[in-house]
């Protein structure tokens, strides 16, 4: 797959722009916290400095490569999350996103992650994309229902953080007007 030219996205809210290396620091402040980190598939807990500033140092060559595109979200001028198409092929991509939880309720995460579907599909030419959530985060299957996600299934899954295998919520978004 291409890569399309990095550039940022304005929601009525947000600023989602293209995350760099100089966002560690505060992804590592919020991840610092176990009730956000919980609800993450492969970050550690608590969280490690090198890995995170070496993970974020690389997402522009993700970027450029056409691997993955991942937006820091902000909202006035301050980083609340992240937000990320990865794993991509021709076709599909999995979407992510995470909050602070001091902007949990806000609907942060159902219009970032708007946003980045319809650069999926309108920009990357996806026609399906994945997500999924741990069995005990209602509030992300909330927002992928809202995005018009479909449930797709429920697997067991290796949950770095807690050191466990949990129960995921798996679902799929087709671009419209595809089959």
């Amino acid at each position: 797959m291409s890569s399309v030219p990095m550039r940022s996205i304005k929601t009525d809210r947000l600023v989602l722009r293209p995350s760099r290396g100089t966002d560690a620091d505060r992804a590592f402040e919020i991840q610092s916290d176990w009730d956000v980190t919980r609800m993450l598939s492969m970050a550690s807990f608590p969280p490690d400095q090198q890995e995170m500033e070496q993970w974020f140092a690389d997402h522009e060559r993700e970027w450029r490569d056409g691997e993955a595109y991942r937006f820091a979200i902000e909202s006035d001028g301050n980083l609340v999350g992240l937000v990320d198409l990865d794993g991509l092929t021709e076709s599909e991509a999995a979407l992510g996103y995470w909050i602070e939880r001091a902007s949990w309720g806000r609907g942060y995460a159902y219009e970032a992650a708007q946003a980045v579907t319809r650069f999926g599909f309108a920009e990357l030419g996806l026609s399906r994309i994945k997500a999924g959530h741990a069995y005990d985060n209602a509030a992300s299957g909330r927002v992928l229902r809202k995005l018009g996600f479909v449930p797709l299934d429920i697997v067991e899954r290796f949950s770095r953080p807690r050191g466990a295998s949990i129960q995921q919520h798996r679902y799929v978004l087709t671009k419209p007007g595809s089959s």
